[in-house]
């Protein structure tokens, strides 16, 4: 356990300290004292406050015309509510917008009132490359903004900011609509989940296989592609859109709707904030097309099909990572293996994403069951149970999937993955076992015991 870990962790509706208060330059909200921390970028606009600077302080004034500014957006939200203006205001925006004006190097910009949120949200990005990484306290310490908070930080930290001349205020922004548009009444398919893959999949890219070889284009598309990978799930599955006749399954002929669906939702936020308009129209496009390449490839359906041609190429020796098709390939590997890395987690992390993904499955199956429609494989809450899926999964997914990325990057980290994976499987095993009415002893489980817990490829609920 790292120490930063065991820091004590400040409840969110402590009150502000009065010396944070009488700072130079500090800010008060009155609204409401729950919201503590860094606000929810969806509500700064809704709070009422005020921000106390130097009257001779440039930044004071370039504030103060933002807010002239934020007055004529605000006017326009009411002659066109749908372009949710005023999800511009936020004080991210201003702050970063700031530091730019007076030449500073750009930083996380962590709004926090007290430094002890700082300070450990801060400790935290500094093991950002530990494989247990807690994304749930990170998430605590940044008040739910742990996507936009570490996505930047990545992006900063491998200087691509400044190499692909990505405006600060554009693509802060572009972090906020992403979060935003996560579903946070998911219990799994949210941003902290986008955040959690995210952590991951710069865990992949440090693997030497990878660093010596990937160019910072392939590091920027990894990076959007974790962090967007889900973007806007509705909390079902890609079945029951088909059977409910969901407009989203018209639209793209039942075939990866969801991946489709994520990836066309990435490209029109990329388009609104206008993160990459400064690119020649040919170079914009062809970004979007990779990304969504990336983000079509966790479609689960489609998983026999990437695994088949990766263990052909060890098989032969013969991906070669100087050539650009087959280091793509190799990072929609990686996307894949972060997209299902939870039975890799360290058994305190593995069992909460466990327990959330189950809880998504069995409230498909609840709606399922209200609207008398056949109930999913997998989400019958009478008839599962988290650890029969987990384990299910893990066998016939998960770990066929890291045995071969094993192969691919025998390193420390995937011998330290496949170790956690085994201890939890076990771990789930014996938690069935101690559940099973006793006397007489049960039979030893069987996950293939019956037609309602047999786990096949095409029968998982959507965990892309």
């Amino acid at each position: 356990m790292e120490v930063c870990y065991q820091l004590p962790v400040l409840p969110l509706d402590r009150p502000v300290p009065k010396h944070v208060l009488s700072r130079r330059g500090a800010i008060s909200f009155s609204s409401s004292s729950s919201l503590f921390g860094a606000p929810d970028p969806r509500q700064l606009s809704q709070r009422r406050g005020a921000i106390s600077y130097d009257s001779s302080d440039q930044t004071a004034l370039y504030i103060r015309m933002l807010a002239r500014l934020g007055s004529e957006s605000e006017a326009a939200v009411d002659s066109a509510p749908e372009r949710r203006v005023r999800r511009l205001l936020s004080l991210q925006r201003y702050l970063h917008s700031s530091r730019l004006l007076r030449g500073a190097a750009p930083h996380i910009p962590l709004p926090i009132l007290d430094e002890d949120y700082t300070g450990q949200a801060r400790c935290m990005l500094e093991k950002v490359g530990n494989w247990n990484f807690d994304i749930f306290l990170f998430d605590r310490l940044t008040n739910g903004n742990s996507l936009i908070t570490l996505t930047f930080h990545l992006l900063d930290q491998y200087g691509l900011v400044e190499l692909f001349r990505l405006d600060v205020v554009r693509l802060w922004r572009f972090l906020v609509l992403v979060q935003e548009d996560y579903h946070t009444h998911n219990p799994y398919h949210n941003a902290v989940h986008a955040a959690d893959v995210t952590q991951a999949m710069y865990c992949y890219l440090r693997e030497p296989a990878l660093s010596k070889s990937l160019t910072s284009y392939d590091i920027l598309m990894g990076l959007l592609a974790a962090a967007t990978h889900d973007l806007d799930h509705p909390g079902v599955n890609q079945p029951f859109l088909i059977k409910t006749d969901h407009y989203l399954a018209s639209l793209y002929k039942n075939t990866s709707v969801l991946e489709n669906h994520h990836w066309k939702s990435a490209v029109g936020l990329l388009r609104e904030t206008g993160l990459f308009s400064h690119l020649p129209a040919e170079d914009s496009l062809s970004l979007e097309r990779d990304l969504g390449s990336l983000i079509l490839a966790t479609d689960i359906s489609r998983q026999n099909d990437y695994l088949s041609r990766f263990r052909l190429h060890l098989d032969q020796s013969n991906l070669c990572l100087s050539n650009a098709s087959h280091r793509h390939f190799v990072l929609q590997m990686a996307l894949k293996c972060a997209d299902i890395c939870n039975p890799c987690r360290p058994w305190e992390l593995s069992k909460q994403w466990s327990d959330k993904v189950t809880e998504e499955f069995f409230q498909q199956g609840d709606i399922e069951k209200k609207h008398k429609l056949e109930v999913s494989p997998l989400c019958d809450r009478a008839n599962n149970t988290v650890g029969n899926i987990q384990i299910g999964f893990m066998t016939y997914v998960a770990e066929p999937l890291f045995a071969e990325w094993s192969r691919f990057s025998d390193t420390r980290l995937s011998q330290t993955m496949l170790g956690h994976m085994g201890l939890n499987k076990a771990s789930w095993g014996s938690r069935g076992q101690s559940l099973s009415p006793d006397p007489p002893p049960p039979p030893p489980p069987r996950v293939q015991a019956s037609p309602k817990t047999k786990l096949r490829e095409g029968e998982y609920p959507d965990t892309s």
